[in-house]
């Protein structure tokens, strides 16, 4: 069950980690900005940000038709806890020290995609997907009164 704080356009506020903020938490961000924006309002950091997206990270989500427009690579100490209501732990720690000032986390067991294959990165691409449609439908049960 998520909090019942919301933002401001009665949207759950939704931060996705991983360690660099380049490849899963991104595709995370982008994919529930497009296929979920009705009920989430997305962002993304990294435990460790690289500073950049990828290439294969951005043509992973264009050529499945998300918008890798407006994605950049920040930290997790960009974020202040007060504005997220919901932390999806894409980071392969499950237990990340740097995520304890958040109330809300959730653990989403995901590759890290970096440096593999196109085929690699197509098929974190559709776990992430899976995940977040699955994220949403909750979401919109839980919060289908407010949304």
């Amino acid at each position: 069950m998520v909090s019942e704080k919301m933002s401001h356009n009665g949207k759950i506020r939704v931060l996705f980690v991983c360690i660099g903020n380049a490849c899963r938490s991104p595709m995370g961000e982008a994919i529930a900005k497009q296929d979920a924006g009705d009920v989430i309002e997305a962002t993304s950091a990294g435990l460790y940000a690289m500073g950049l997206i990828p290439e294969m990270t951005r043509t992973t989500l264009e050529k499945n038709g998300y918008s890798a427009d407006g994605l950049w690579s920040k930290g997790l100490q960009a974020i202040e806890p007060g504005d997220v209501d919901l932390v999806i732990n894409l980071s392969g720690y499950e237990r990340a020290q740097a995520l304890e000032k958040f109330v809300q986390v959730e653990y989403w067991e995901v590759s890290d995609p970096y440096g593999a294959d196109e085929a690699t990165y197509q098929r974190i691409l559709e776990q992430i997907r899976g995940h977040v449609k699955e994220l949403a439908r909750r979401l919109r049960i839980e919060h289908g009164a407010r949304v």
